[in-house]
């Protein structure tokens, strides 16, 4: 088959993402379950898809990842259908594609409007600004950082807002040491330290999660003490 003969078969196929909306559209009219539900109902379902695509990334089942991706595709287009029948401020998916689009195109300036980026360190500066630039009536590093994050993610997501303005001393907590007394050398290691801290916490009756988030709380107001100090 020619490569012209290739692209008119691929015209005349359909465009899967809008049969995938139309079909989306059907079921909220004509589904009773589907029809009563709205946002905050959906979230529950959102996470448990998010967590079961992570799954399958981390194990590496192609079958399962593909899967996956369109379960939580799927979320996305129910979400905005819900929206495109909002009474107030109504969008649709369209809308939320062409959102994107413009916000990608800002952020790569380096691919779409002659900047130079040789190295991911270059690519993460003029994402940076390009997202200063858009969330300019922001006024922490920490606007927009969400707290429904699970505990460890957040932690990670902090510990990288301290650095960006001195909210930390050098050596810690970053480089605290496994209970063991030794740093961890590889991810493997780590995850035996977490497992052994969880297991401390567990063997004194505390609560490793509420630990956590607690310090965090202290991080966050010794974040926002360090921009305004």
């Amino acid at each position: 088959m020619t490569q012209d003969h290739e692209d008119a078969h691929a015209d005349r196929r359909p465009d899967a993402l809008r049969e995938a909306a139309e079909t989306m559209r059907a079921v909220r009219d004509r589904c009773v379950w589907t029809q009563q539900i709205d946002h905050r109902e959906l979230v529950p379902y959102l996470i448990e898809e998010s967590s079961e695509l992570v799954d399958a990334v981390e194990t590496g089942d192609r079958a399962e990842l593909r899967e996956e991706l369109g379960d939580l595709l799927w979320q996305v287009l129910f979400h905005a259908e819900i929206a495109s029948r909002d009474g107030d401020d109504p969008f649709d998916i369209d809308d939320v594609a062409r959102g994107l689009t413009e916000k990608m195109i800002r952020r790569h300036p380096h691919v779409f409007a002659g900047e130079i980026a040789e190295t991911p360190d270059q690519v993460l500066v003029l994402w940076n600004a390009a997202k200063a630039a858009e969330k300019h009536q922001r006024t922490s590093v920490l606007d927009g950082v969400s707290t429904h994050m699970p505990s460890l993610a957040l932690a990670q997501k902090m510990l990288g807002k301290a650095r960006q303005v001195d909210a930390l001393p050098d050596g810690a907590p970053p480089d605290a040491v496994a209970p063991n007394g030794v740093a961890p050398r590889d991810e493997a290691e780590l995850g035996d330290a977490l497992l052994a801290l969880v297991a401390q916490a567990r063997a004194r009756g505390w609560d490793a999660e509420r630990a956590l988030r607690e310090r965090l709380r202290t991080l966050d107001r010794q974040i926002r003490d360090a921009e305004v100090g």
